[in-house]
């Protein structure tokens, strides 16, 4: 039995339904970035090859807001370049947007309740007044 399959078991061993797909999903990515990541570097993780383009250097952490929760990411870094996943590119448009939304709403008198309750509406877990 694989490492992955092993994992998936552990996964699917889990009794909240909402945990069990926030881990679902964090197992998931993982995944796909190994898979980017050795297309990129020509190598899997671990693997020797002599083709290989660049080395990894480490993992950074970033919290990824699903509609199931936050899921923290080990997202790989490379010697030379750079990484980032293909599934959160969107995110960013996503945040620049929810950013624009949050500052046309306080300069038009909004108060940061509903702020809050707009935040919410839009899957993510929210924002404190400061943040407003």
């Amino acid at each position: 039995m694989t490492d992955d399959m092993i994992a998936f078991r552990r996964l699917l061993e889990k009794s909240a339904d909402a945990d069990l797909l926030r881990e679902m999903i964090g197992f998931a990515a993982e995944r796909l970035m190994e898979l980017e990541v050795g297309q990129i570097t020509g190598a899997a993780y671990g693997e020797k090859n002599p083709e290989r383009l660049v080395q990894r250097n480490g993992y950074r952490e970033r919290d990824w807001e699903t509609r199931a929760g936050t899921v923290e990411l080990r997202i790989p870094k490379l010697r030379k370049g750079s990484y980032f996943p293909f599934f959160l590119e969107p995110r960013r448009l996503a945040e620049k947007a929810l950013t624009a939304v949050i500052q046309e709403a306080y300069i038009q008198g909004v108060s940061t309740r509903s702020v809050d309750d707009l935040v919410r509406a839009m899957g993510m877990s929210g924002i404190s007044k400061s943040q407003v």
